[in-house]
């Protein structure tokens, strides 16, 4: 029985509490609260400066990187081999190299410049140029200084040039140098490379493998490789083909298909040179005889084996595999020998046959072979001078003479380019 009556719980009336609770000490705990509060620093989600600063040194130090590697690929190309870059490249690692200073304020302006023509006021004059490209007409061409060049292309979407190394000891290397002045390598230490004729895929030897790329603007994407012999190497595309050479210095080409297994056991074995392609698809070659001493000129099928379904056999050829076939089909121009003289020589293929017969249309040729349409092409000879060679008038009997490139510097050599 509760000792107080009408409480049903077992609590116990006690002193009563006060809730009254004056201003002054009401304000006096939110001040010490907020104050605790402010005393503790909590981390925040999300921190802009931190970023900020994080991102801006992670942009310093791809800069700094990229200048480095620049500087020091540019000194292995530029100083004749000082230092092996890239000399064999394992499988597993990327073979592409994409090396630039992304910092547009840098970069080196090229010159262009047209005999006749005034200088653009943004031409630089005190830049040291080793390469100047020469188009078909005379026009001049002076690339920044990337080293001594073999071949040019133009980019496939225009607005500068992509550029293949000479070989040295560090390997070829292949270069982009845009309208704008940026100058980025794409590879280096890399063995043979060729270009396709829309420049928008290339092949290169690497180590044990060959590789194709395709080229987007100032990289290369989709690589795609294959083991091959130690002695092949690639020669030219064949649409989306790339003709291989087993041994240069023996016969034998095959055509291999990137994405579509590996090097065909197929091969071809009577082939020396392949000098450019039919209107049809069919290709202009070089093939060897059964005399060891004499080659013929052939059309051959783009299959695996090359199979040839006419031959001739009357001019005396090179076997350096230079020479170039006009856009229509017609004639070939090709390194021979006339009489005893080493010439360039004029064929007709339309009379390729037992008889076929050739005319010598100028001094021998290096480089490539420019024909700016059906009837006109030009090459530069052994010295450096640009020969034009009218096949009409050579045809007559009126061999092209060469003629001194102007305004090429002394001891500098030019290069001939296709769409110019």
């Amino acid at each position: 029985m509760s000792q107080f009556p009408g409480r049903r719980d077992n609590l116990t009336d006690g002193p009563q509490r006060s809730y009254q609770v004056r201003p002054d000490e009401l304000e006096g705990a939110v001040r010490e609260t907020l104050s605790h509060q402010v005393a503790v620093a909590r981390p925040l989600s999300v921190d802009p400066a931190g970023q900020a600063i994080r991102r801006a040194n992670r942009v310093r130090r791809r800069r700094s990187a990229a200048g480095l590697a620049l500087a020091a690929v540019t000194t292995v190309l530029l100083s004749a081999g000082m230092a092996q870059l890239g000399a064999e490249t394992r499988r597993d690692g990327s073979p592409i190299v994409v090396i630039g200073d992304p910092d547009p304020t840098n970069r080196p302006l090229p010159t262009a410049s047209v005999p006749g023509s005034a200088p653009s006021p943004k031409t630089s004059t005190s830049l040291i140029f080793s390469e100047t490209l020469v188009s078909a007409d005379g026009r001049r061409l002076v690339l920044p200084d990337v080293g001594p060049a073999e071949h040019v292309q133009p980019l496939p979407s225009g607005g500068g040039w992509l550029v293949v190394g000479a070989p040295s000891t560090a390997g070829r290397s292949l270069w982009v140098v845009q309208d704008d002045g940026l100058v980025q390598v794409l590879l280096a230490g890399a063995g043979a490379i060729v270009l396709a004729p829309d420049s928008l895929q290339v092949a290169w030897r690497d180590g044990d493998d060959l590789l194709v790329a395709g080229v987007v603007g100032t990289q290369l994407i989709g690589a795609v490789r294959t083991p091959v012999p130690a002695t092949a190497e690639p020669v030219r595309f064949v649409d989306d083909s790339v003709l291989v050479r087993l041994d240069p210095a023996s016969a034998g080409h095959t055509l291999w298909r990137p994405g579509a297994g590996p090097l065909p056991e197929a091969l071809d074995r009577k082939s020396l040179n392949v000098y450019g392609r039919l209107p049809d698809g069919r290709l202009v070659g070089q093939v060897t005889t059964t005399d060891p001493g004499r080659t013929c000129l052939a059309i051959l099928t783009p299959t695996r084996r090359l199979d040839p379904v006419r031959t001739g056999c009357g001019p005396d050829l090179g076997r350096d595999g230079i020479g170039g076939v006009s856009p229509d089909g017609r004639w070939l121009l090709v390194n021979g020998e006339s009489g005893t003289a080493d010439r360039s020589l004029l064929v007709d293929l339309q009379r390729l046959g037992p008889g076929a017969t050739a005319v010598a249309a100028g001094p021998p040729m290096t480089g490539a072979v420019v024909w700016s349409d059906e009837t006109e092409a030009s090459y530069l000879d052994g010295t450096g001078e640009l020969v034009r060679v009218d096949v009409g008038r050579v045809w007559a009997g009126k061999p092209a003479s060469p003629a001194a490139v102007p305004g090429v510097p002394a001891g500098e050599r030019p290069i001939l380019v296709q769409g110019f």
